[in-house]
């Protein structure tokens, strides 16, 4: 999404011709350098054989590109509406706001659920992390970040701790207690560095290890105890904006999306990128694992959501309108994976039938674009925040 595209240039001395210029990041033998741009071309075009050139190598690649496609187009022997028409369309049903929460002083950027299925984690434009109590909408902790535009948040499954970053381009761990009057800051620790902004973060299956996700184009894994690298995840061509860690207790896949319209989904041990999806035509903002982890969902800045399935590899479903000319800003699946809910930058929430394709509803109540949602761990609501300052919690 353009408005959270930051850009950062990191300067200093080239690894091959030891000059001051601006730097990128060049892997030779999986071994991180800084090159400047020219000695990152000349290694380039070292590398080549006799009569080989870079425009012949990318043609070639181009050929193998275009071969794979024809392969998959072979297996795409039907549509998922058409598999999708003996399967009974869903009734009416009615979702409100049942619950807003308000204390923020600006832009509702992110928030996550706690696995109680009570506490919600939300950060703003304004700087402000904050613990709600659903039920109740009581304000349980709030932590002042030293920067504006907190664009990540994150609950640790065992709710006794928060993540958090943004344009700090850190991703910092704080724990939560009961003491109301306990100083959180102090206790803070900052776990990622990233050299530009942090767009997203996860805590994958315990509290030990973190995922995530920057415009600096990577994602990486870290230690939360020593703040070490543990992995990182190189592939996209621009800002990452969005990630999402498979739902299966042992999953070691996580999925990507960012500025360069791809979603790529990673191998968590080896770093590597197993699929990638370039079927959107703008940014993706947000990416979501179906409840099965067979398939993935997105949402993008070209008005369409989409769904993958990771077995046949392969695009299955378009959720678009023509009157929907509004980018969708956050996704997430109903507990069943029947129902796929989005925000769209137009103020409203679309539901859609994930099997039929088709709109079920539509949800207005925000007074700003809607940057956030998701339901909650049992599946009984669902939480959504806004550009309006507020969140709203709907059932």
């Amino acid at each position: 999404m353009c408005d959270q595209t930051f850009l950062a240039n990191v300067f200093g001395s080239c690894d091959k011709c030891f000059k001051q210029r601006a730097l990128r990041p060049v892997f030779k033998k999986s071994q991180q350098l800084s090159y400047c741009s020219t000695c990152a071309e000349i290694m380039a075009t070292e590398a080549l054989h006799e009569n080989e050139t870079l425009a012949s190598l990318k043609s070639e690649a181009e050929n193998l590109k275009g071969k794979l496609e024809e392969e998959r187009a072979k297996l795409h022997d039907v549509e998922l509406h058409q598999v999708a028409e003996r399967v009974e369309a869903l009734g009416q049903f009615v979702m409100k706001t049942r619950r807003t929460l308000k204390g923020h002083g600006n832009k509702v950027l992110c928030m996550d659920w706690c696995k109680d299925k009570r506490r919600i984690v939300s950060s703003s434009q304004d700087g402000k992390v904050i613990v709600w109590d659903s039920f109740t909408t009581n304000k349980e902790h709030a932590v002042t970040m030293p920067c504006t535009w907190v664009m990540a948040c994150a609950y640790a499954p065992s709710g006794c701790a928060i993540a958090c970053g943004g344009l700090d381009n850190k991703c910092s761990v704080y724990p939560l207690t009961f003491d109301k009057n306990e100083n959180m800051a102090a206790k803070k620790k900052s776990v990622a560095m990233h050299t530009n902004y942090l767009s997203a973060c996860s805590f994958t299956n315990s509290d030990m290890q973190i995922l995530t996700a920057s415009g600096d184009g990577t994602c990486a894994l870290w230690d939360v105890e020593s703040g070490q690298l543990l992995q990182s995840f190189h592939g996209h061509g621009a800002d990452v904006l969005c990630l999402d860690l498979a739902p299966s207790e042992t999953g070691n896949t996580f999925v990507s999306g960012g500025c360069d319209k791809k979603a790529m989904v990673w191998d968590m041990r080896s770093g590597q990128c197993v699929q990638a999806f370039e079927t959107h035509e703008s940014d993706i903002n947000s990416v979501r694992y179906y409840p099965s982890g067979d398939a993935f969902a997105s949402g993008s800045d070209d008005a369409t959501c989409r769904l993958y399935d990771l077995r046949a590899d392969r695009e299955v479903a378009i959720y678009s309108k023509e009157s929907i000319i509004f980018g969708a800003s956050s996704v997430d699946f109903s507990l069943s994976g029947r129902l796929l809910f989005a925000g769209y930058n137009d103020y409203t929430i679309n539901v859609w039938d994930v099997l039929k394709g088709s709109r079920v509803s539509i949800l207005f109540g925000h007074e700003n674009r809607v940057s956030t949602l998701r339901v909650s761990p049992d599946g009984t609501a669902f939480c959504s925040g806004s550009w309006d300052h507020t969140l709203r919690v709907w059932a």
